[in-house]
């Protein structure tokens, strides 16, 4: 039903499939990455009942700022997207959007971000500041640091701490082992997506994890998404959560050990698989949360 609406938008103007692609509406794994931690910490914040407000306002903005992040990072990558087997075709590339498109996009999708979050309050306005900031420098970071991917960690987690200061107009310093939890998971899981492109990554000059981690890169994700999910049991503690949130981290824990075995010959099509199996971790997680605060 999804890619049936986006078709039936697709039709609205001859130009409109080449920004739908532009924002990555077709493939909406980054929105399910991103959306789940920051359920996780609005379903916390609330203990079980979050307002239907804050869950519309963080459910679109999470589509809004992965589409606008989407769209900057394009900008950013334009001359190197086409050296690239996987991203030759993206809409600058084959020039059916230009870069100056691309970035009155992501101005007006960040503006329409910035909107919803004029409903909440103060200081969840001053925290999206960072959140725009963090968007806006990712795509770049990959040209100065083999640690792009720990910038994007802090990105598609900026949205936990905003939830819990729009939910409870406080961001206690347990929310912060969420926030690391999930940094340390984009970590790895990003580092999957990285080893898909490795070798082009190389004979361009770009930097990323896989790169830094080398031959090591599959025992070091491994225990990323260890660290995140001992963190998320110490949060778990912390907050008084019990055994369905659990069960959550086990069914995650699970997905983290068939990522490492189906990757075991480190080629593109496994390793890309494996980044995007990544989401149903984070939703494991999340249905035990919600199973967690419905049961009591």
């Amino acid at each position: 039903m999804y890619q049936k609406a986006l078709a039936s938008v697709a039709r609205l103007h001859p130009r409109a499939e080449a920004f739908i692609h532009l924002m990555r509406l077709d493939r909406p794994i980054g929105i399910y990455l991103l959306l789940w931690p920051t359920l996780w910490a609005l379903w916390v914040a609330a203990e079980g009942v979050p307002s239907l407000g804050n869950l519309l306002i963080f459910t679109l903005g999470v589509i809004l700022m992965r589409s606008a992040g989407c769209a900057i990072n394009d900008f950013a990558d334009r001359h190197f997207d086409g050296h690239v087997s996987r991203t030759q075709h993206r809409p600058l590339v084959s020039g059916r959007v230009s870069a100056r498109e691309a970035v009155m996009l992501f101005a007006v999708l960040v503006g329409l971000s910035f909107l919803l979050v004029l409903f909440t309050n103060a200081n969840t306005v001053w925290l999206s500041f960072g959140g725009a900031a963090l968007a806006a420098c990712y795509p770049f970071m990959k040209r100065h640091t083999y640690y792009p991917q720990v910038v994007l960690g802090a990105a598609y987690s900026w949205g936990m701490p905003m939830a819990f200061m729009a939910e409870t107009g406080t961001v206690p310093a347990e929310a912060w082992l969420l926030y690391l939890a999930n940094l340390l998971w984009t970590v790895a899981y990003d580092t999957y997506y990285a080893m898909a492109d490795r070798e082009d990554d190389l004979k361009i000059g770009v930097k990323s994890t896989a790169i830094l981690f080398g031959d090591a890169d599959r025992v070091i994700i491994l225990t990323l998404q260890g660290l995140a999910l001992a963190c998320l049991l110490l949060a778990g503690s912390k907050f008084g959560l019990g055994l369905c949130f659990y069960l959550g981290l086990a069914g995650a824990a699970a997905c983290f050990l068939w990522e490492f075995v189906s990757t075991r010959q480190r080629d593109a099509a496994s390793c890309f698989a494996a980044f995007l199996h990544n989401h149903w971790a984070g939703l494991l997680i999340l249905l035990g949360l919600i199973a967690d605060y419905a049961l009591r």
